[in-house]
């Protein structure tokens, strides 16, 4: 019995042993697998921290010129000024900053609801282009950059003092918008014709600084000639847009040192709240609103006709013209003696994300000085009769994405605040705002 019990015991302990070698086993696995996994995170971190660090030696973080340039950092990061207009409109219809260009949740959400209809490495770079100008230079980290944008993460910077003070010219043979050249280097370029010594980086004059084409080399949409030094018009001659876009001021352009006379600008890049907000010159307002005509060529039964859509001279159209994002909607209705509806038909203008940067970027809805001529022919219904047609002109910040597109974006978002935040942009910026109308009375 005593002999049966220690062989009992003996293969009691042997499996104990058995189990405890697994165990011990799988605890080295399961370590050795959180190991693993940490080192590759590490090593993931680590590259992600090298291209960003390759980017950075060229296009150095504004937050290393703010040790001199304090103002105008503070300007561009939009802590200086906190007026009401960037704290109640402070969106792309308004004052966004270019500091925003890639942080910008709006920016982040119109990149996610693109992305779903699968753009070409190509088509994302010419899309980064403007936002992120350091593409121009390093293409070759695009994706990364698209993939940061959507994941939430700070990295590479968008549009910082470097973007544009490493501009050094213009590509007056590029085919399509951005027309900027960039010269990567220790040298930045600003509009001083003697820029004052110092002992971090040479600075040398270039007069693109004081050229519209400068501004017009992302902003294609705002000039009809993007490689033209001034804004073109009588109301307008020898104006460029850094007249207006950075208000002048006197002072001097470092925080430390520099000459305290001369004429700079302000970097918060301003734009246009609401109608002569920002334009005080009441014939600048009259050229820069758009206007509608209406010319009917049949009424009766069936009405035929034309919408004569105008804006000035001015280069603008209105709202701040995106020929890229922004849609518009013309909406003829027909009303009887009552003013009751009697029938009504929208035309849409702009591009659905699927199109977006397929192609040449179509011409604005309305360039400056010109009238878009739009027809329309609708059938009244039956013993009815028009004694009006009113015309209505609205627009939308951002292409209303198609149900699948929405779907599969917001699924891709991490958490359920990240998705709420997602659909107040889409509602929010989908939203139609009014531009202006005309009404046509009938004999």
């Amino acid at each position: 019995m005593r002999g049966k019990a220690n062989e009992q015991s003996g293969r009691a302990r042997w499996r104990w042993s058995i189990a405890a070698l697994c165990f011990l086993s799988l605890v080295g696995f399961v370590c050795g697998l959180a190991q693993a996994q940490a080192d590759a995170q590490r090593v993931k971190d680590q590259v992600a921290v090298d291209w960003v660090a390759d980017i950075e030696k060229v296009f150095i973080r504004s937050e290393d010129c703010k040790q001199c340039h304090e103002r105008h950092y503070e300007e561009w990061k939009g802590v200086r000024e906190q007026t009401p207009d960037l704290k109640t409109f402070g969106r792309v219809d308004a004052a966004l900053l270019h500091g925003t260009s890639l942080t910008s949740p709006v920016f982040r959400t119109v990149l996610g609801l693109w992305k779903e209809t699968n753009p070409t490495a190509d088509e994302q770079r010419r899309c980064l282009a403007c936002h992120v100008p350091a593409v121009t230079v390093f293409p070759e980290h695009t994706e990364k950059i698209v993939g940061q944008v959507l994941s939430g993460k700070s990295g590479v910077e968008g549009i910082g003092c470097a973007a544009c003070h490493l501009m050094a010219g213009m590509d007056k043979s590029a085919s399509s918008p951005p027309t900027f050249t960039l010269q990567p280097g220790r040298t930045l370029y600003g509009p001083y014709a003697n820029p004052e010594e110092n002992l971090v980086h040479q600075a040398v004059q270039s007069t693109q600084f004081r050229e519209a084409s400068f501004c017009a080399s992302c902003h294609f949409d705002k000039v009809k000639d993007v490689t033209q030094k001034n804004l073109p018009g009588e109301i307008l001659e020898g104006t460029i847009c850094q007249d207006c876009h950075m208000e002048p001021s006197t002072g001097s352009s470092t925080s430390r040192r520099g000459a305290m006379t001369r004429s700079i600008g302000r970097h918060w890049f301003r734009g246009v709240v609401v109608a002569g907000t920002m334009l005080k010159n009441r014939n600048v307002q009259a050229e820069w609103m758009p206007r509608i005509d209406v010319e009917l060529t049949k009424a009766g039964a069936t009405v035929e006709g034309r919408s004569l859509v105008k804006v000035g001279s001015l280069p603008h159209i209105f709202p701040d013209g995106d020929p890229v994002l922004k849609q518009f909607f013309l909406t003829v209705t027909a009303k009887d003696a009552t003013g009751q509806t009697l029938t009504e038909e929208t035309q849409q203008f702009g591009l659905s994300y699927d199109k977006l940067l397929r192609g040449p970027i179509p011409d604005p809805f309305i360039k400056g000085g010109n009238t878009r001529k739009v027809p329309f022919a609708f059938t009244l219904p039956s013993g009815t009769a028009a004694s009006s047609i009113e015309v209505v002109l609205t627009y939308a910040l951002i292409p209303t994405p198609a149900p699948d597109i929405a779907k599969n974006y917001l699924a891709s978002l991490p958490t359920d605040a990240e998705r709420e935040e997602a659909r107040k942009i889409i509602h929010e910026y989908t939203q139609r705002h009014f531009l202006t109308y005309r009404v046509k009375q009938l004999p």
